[in-house]
């Protein structure tokens, strides 16, 4: 039996999540497929056939996944999954949308979150805040499951051989309405994909501060911003900001933390990160428990100066 990614794709392009899961797929054993559904995405479809352990691309093109509702997505999964043993998907906004509606489907017992793939029918995933791990055994003859794509290493964007097959797209399940989206447009690295992730808390006082102290580091270091839980829900930045348990999870190479404190949300969503740099007054946050280097002191003063010397 073969193993099914669910693809991930924009404009053409697929995620960076995607490659990550097709590692995952790659680590179970056996033929790795991807399924691309979506309308007009043939680029997207090809860019899948190129990647590294791809053997195969079903392409379901069709107005249903115009906008890759979730309902539709879980319906085409369906309707190809009876010849695959496990079926991934990320655990992204879009993974976690469609992977538990494919599991109901199917009537099977979803696996969120995996880390690690330990054969076939066990996988490890992060419980409590990532403070804990279950080794999770599962004896349905489909596993349906999500995967964390920070503990997976992304698969290479060419090399592939793979073929891309057309299937027939379902219908829109009718169940659901596009109504906008709005998109935000921004010049720095994408959050969850970003080599370096500047971030900051409610120590920061204000939006104004945070786009004051840490706009001229991130653009030194040609980072992403991020926040914390306690600052997006101050106003100081949007929620797409978010890292942490219910925001997005990063393992950058350098997470540099200015005034977290570090709730043990907001470390489940960084602490896989290479290098950790926290910036704190205080010396008994949290933060410096899970940090590589720790500076306690005013962070007006320090980042000012840190953006400087660079």
């Amino acid at each position: 039996m073969a193993n099914l990614v669910l693809a991930e794709h924009s404009h053409g392009a697929l995620n960076a999540a995607t490659l990550n899961v097709i590692s995952a797929a790659t680590a179970i054993g056996g033929d790795v497929h991807v399924l691309v559904a979506g309308h007009n995405a043939s680029a997207a479809a090809a860019a899948a056939a190129q990647v590294a352990g791809v053997s195969k691309v079903l392409l379901a093109d069709g107005a249903a996944h115009a906008n890759q509702l979730p309902e539709s997505a879980a319906a085409q999964v369906v309707a190809v999954a009876g010849a695959y043993s496990h079926i991934l998907a990320p655990a992204t906004a879009y993974g976690k949308g469609v992977a538990p509606r494919v599991a109901a489907l199917l009537d099977k017992a979803q696996i969120s979150d995996i880390i690690k793939v330990v054969d076939a029918d066990t996988f490890v995933r992060p419980i409590y805040a990532g403070n804990a791990y279950a080794t999770v055994k599962s004896n349905d003859s489909v596993k349906v499951l999500t995967v964390r794509g920070t503990a997976f290493s992304a698969a290479a964007t060419s090399g592939g051989s793979g073929t891309v097959e057309s299937v027939a797209a379902v219908a829109d399940a009718g169940v659901s309405t596009f109504v906008s989206a709005e998109i935000t447009k921004s010049e720095r690295p994408e959050l969850t994909a970003a080599k370096i992730i500047v971030s900051g808390g409610r120590g920061l006082g204000s939006g104004e501060k945070y786009r004051e102290v840490l706009t001229p580091l991130a653009d030194k270091l040609n980072a992403a911003m991020g926040a914390s839980r306690a600052a997006v829900d101050a106003g100081f930045v949007p929620n797409d900001y978010q890292v942490g348990q219910t925001g997005k999870i990063v393992a950058p190479d350098l997470y540099i933390a200015v005034g977290i404190s570090g709730a043990i949300q907001h470390l489940a969503g960084m602490k896989d990160s290479k290098v950790i740099v926290a910036i704190n007054k205080d010396p008994d946050a949290p933060i410096f428990s899970v940090a590589d280097y720790g500076l306690v002191g005013d962070l007006f003063e320090v980042v000012p100066q840190l953006a400087a010397s660079l």
